[in-house]
C-alpha cells in the first residue's frame, strides 16, 4: 500500500487541500510508541486518551474513537487508522500514519 507521508503535500488531487492538521495523526502514532517502544503494543483506550491530550481535532477524534477494541502493535494500529481515513476519503487533508 502507497503511504502519503505527512510531509507530502503534492500528493493531494485537483481542489483537495491538506487540512492545518494535516500530520497530527502521525504524531500521535510517533508519540505513543516513543514511551512503549517499537515493538510494544497499546490499547485503543491509550490512543483515545493520547488523542485528548493532543487535543486532537473531531474529525481525528472520531477516526482514534473508531477503532476496534484491543491492543495494537505499530503496524496494525496504522493499517487500522488509515483504513478508517481512507474509509472517510480524508487521505489527502489528514495525511495517513506509518
Amino acid at each position: 500500500m502507497n503511504t502519503i507521508r505527512h510531509n507530502d503535500h503534492n500528493a493531494a488531487p485537483s481542489g483537495s487541500f491538506p487540512a492545518a492538521e494535516f500530520g497530527e495523526l502521525q504524531h500521535l502514532v510517533d508519540a505513543l510508541y516513543r514511551e512503549v517502544g517499537p515493538s510494544g503494543s497499546v490499547s485503543r483506550i491509550d490512543v483515545i486518551m493520547r488523542a485528548e491530550i493532543d487535543d486532537l481535532s473531531d474529525d481525528l477524534r472520531e477516526v482514534v474513537n473508531l477503532l476496534p477494541a484491543g491492543r495494537y502493535k505499530r503496524g496494525r494500529l496504522c493499517d487500522q487508522l488509515n483504513s478508517i481515513i481512507t474509509a472517510h476519503g480524508w487521505g489527502f487533508v489528514y495525511g495517513t500514519v506509518e
